[in-house]
């Protein structure tokens, strides 16, 4: 694996996951309290402490206006899109518009917290649960997103990772990613593979034609 390993990464709605290359296998990375999960969820106590993962979970029901979860709903959309006007009706905590770019942003306190900022707190969760398993820094990683996802919301994710302290070195479909995951090892001659991605707040379906090690999306 070398001195510096490269992570993968499941920003999921409402769980992430961690990955890397060990003896030439993938293998999913435990979180600190030994999780393969980790809930997509930052939460600030009442004395402004930030909580990550399982912790800030816990703690939803008795503080639900001051615990962030579905941020990747909301990853680089414009606050006066429709889709955040109805978010603002169902979501227990507080949108607000955002400054030149007008972007939505979530209000705790005094603070306007970006979502690219909030992702990258569970990202960086990941990044340190990485580390504490891997013995070694760890900066690189791909992410996976949504195949529907735009220009906006692929730019926003990776602006997340930076903030989290890693080079994002791709961004990657994340049907795309379960069709990788399904070539390793085989001797696949060639075919087209439907690949479904049954998530928690998304749901993705790609076809891609694999021939002789190449995966092309045609769909």
């Amino acid at each position: 694996m070398g001195k510096e390993p490269t992570i993968g990464i499941d920003l999921g709605t409402t769980n992430s996951v961690v990955a890397t290359v060990v003896d030439g296998s993938p293998s999913v990375i435990p979180s600190r309290t030994g999780q393969s999960l980790t809930p997509s969820v930052l939460a600030f106590s009442a004395n402004g402490k930030r909580l990550v993962g399982a912790i800030a979970k816990r703690q939803a029901i008795i503080n639900p206006s001051r615990t962030i979860f579905g941020a990747k709903r909301l990853i680089g959309r414009h606050y006066a899109s429709d889709f955040v006007k109805v978010a603002k009706d169902y979501l227990p905590y507080e949108l607000v518009r955002g400054g030149v770019n007008e972007d939505v942003r979530v209000q705790i306190d005094d603070e306007s917290l970006s979502i690219p900022e909030i992702s990258g707190a569970v990202l960086r969760e990941l990044r340190l649960d990485a580390e504490a398993y891997l013995g070694v820094p760890v900066r690189k990683a791909v992410i996976t997103v949504p195949a529907y996802f735009t220009d906006s919301q692929r730019q926003a994710t990776r602006d997340a990772g930076i903030i989290a302290g890693l080079e994002v070195l791709r961004v990657i479909n994340e049907p795309t990613a379960a069709a990788l995951a399904y070539g390793v090892g085989r001797a696949l001659r060639g075919g087209k593979v439907a690949v479904f991605d049954l998530g928690g707040g998304t749901f993705d379906i790609s076809i891609l034609e694999m021939m002789d090690g190449v995966y092309e999306v045609t769909a």
